[in-house]
């Protein structure tokens, strides 16, 4: 539980303002300046405060909005064609929780968008549709539903459907908030507007998706991992092979993470994502820690307690944790599984040696409802 702290402990600022304190900081503002003590209990909390909220984004009420905007708004006009997730608490930043976006795009059928690259590393995990494409550093890669693919800072990307008449829909997730954050973003289209891709398609599957690290790829030194494509089959066997071996996480249920086969690290320095599957009727205990997560539920569905309240879900639900809040999750199925897609900054924690994580103890690990 949150420890009760309050203001008037040792070594928190406890100033009574006087008149000529309140004239004092008047002198300091005129000179861009200010009193620390002012605002130290709010910069400096005793623990984290996010100005981000839970938050549920229903599939089945996005989706005709997302399909809403193909006859209306041409995806290269727009730059992308994408509906963004925005946090009540975040809405400036245009970030879902936290330092992190995430948004639906939607490719209409034969649709080829043109080349660019950027600052922000992205990520895609497909929702519908099987003719979804996206070229990487020249590399093709076809994905399908529920297939994850990353597309690392700085790298040239397009993407388009090559689908005759059925749209795709992917999630988009970025760490565009974090890099403005740092005022560090940069954007440049592809001078020849589309990349010329190599012979062989999935060429990073071929060569890296195998479990087994291929002769030369110790020269690998890019800070991301060279496997671009990430296929739900063998992800989601691999999830089910650990549940036979593994009682898995009291947290998370059977949580792995997609990795670089390279390093065994996060698939990119600033976003790491997670796969995790929840047996027939589990329902996990509570925990909290820093760093900010953005879920989408692959299959199957149930619900999460977050800080107290409890937001049901469906398979293609999106919904998100604040740092520091409480969670926990629960399959609403005795028959069948369910499996939580997810990603985070996570990276960005560890590296910062910013991570903390806490168990909740009450209530056998459960949270009350609110």
């Amino acid at each position: 539980m949150t420890p009760s702290y309050d203001d008037t402990q040792i070594g928190r600022a406890r100033v009574t303002d006087s008149p000529e304190l309140l004239a004092y900081y008047k002198e300091l503002e005129e000179l861009d300046a200010g009193a620390l003590w002012t605002v130290a209990n709010d910069i400096e909390p005793w623990y984290p405060r996010p100005r981000s909220v839970p938050a549920h984004w229903p599939y089945a009420k996005l989706r005709p909005l997302v399909h809403k905007a193909l006859p209306m708004v041409a995806a290269d006009d727009a730059g992308r064609r994408v509906v963004m997730l925005t946090n009540p608490g975040r809405r400036e930043l245009s970030a879902a929780v936290g330092l992190l976006y995430t948004g639906l795009q939607i490719m209409g059928p034969g649709e080829a968008m043109t080349a660019h690259r950027h600052q922000a590393a992205a990520l895609r995990f497909v929702l519908e549709g099987t003719g979804a494409w996206t070229i990487v550093d020249g590399q093709k890669l076809k994905v399908g539903p529920r297939d994850f693919a990353i597309t690392p800072n700085g790298t040239w990307h397009e993407h388009g459907n090559e689908s005759a008449d059925t749209p795709c829909i992917w999630q988009d997730g970025l760490d565009i908030p974090l890099v403005n954050a740092l005022d560090a973003p940069f954007y440049e289209v592809h001078p020849e507007l589309h990349q010329t891709p190599g012979e062989i398609v999935n060429s990073s599957l071929l060569t890296y998706g195998a479990h087994l690290l291929p002769y030369g790829a110790e020269r690998w030194t890019r800070p991301y991992s060279p496997l671009f494509a990430y296929p739900w089959e063998p992800t989601y066997a691999s999830l089910r092979n650990l549940a036979r071996t593994s009682e898995g996480s009291p947290y998370d249920g059977v949580i792995m993470e997609y990795i670089s086969p390279v390093t065994g690290g996060s698939v990119m320095p600033t976003m790491s994502a997670h796969i995790q599957l929840l047996r027939q009727g589990q329902h996990t205990k509570a925990h909290r820690h820093t760093g900010s997560v953005i879920y989408t539920v692959a299959k199957g569905s149930g619900h999460s307690v977050i800080d107290g309240r409890q937001y049901d879900w469906a398979e293609g639900d999106i919904f998100c944790v604040p740092s520091w809040s409480w969670h926990e999750h629960a399959n609403a199925s005795d028959s069948y599984d369910a499996v939580l897609f997810s990603f985070s900054d996570f990276p960005v924690m560890r590296s910062l040696a910013f991570h903390r994580e806490e168990a909740f103890t009450d209530n056998s690990g459960h949270q009350p409802l609110v």
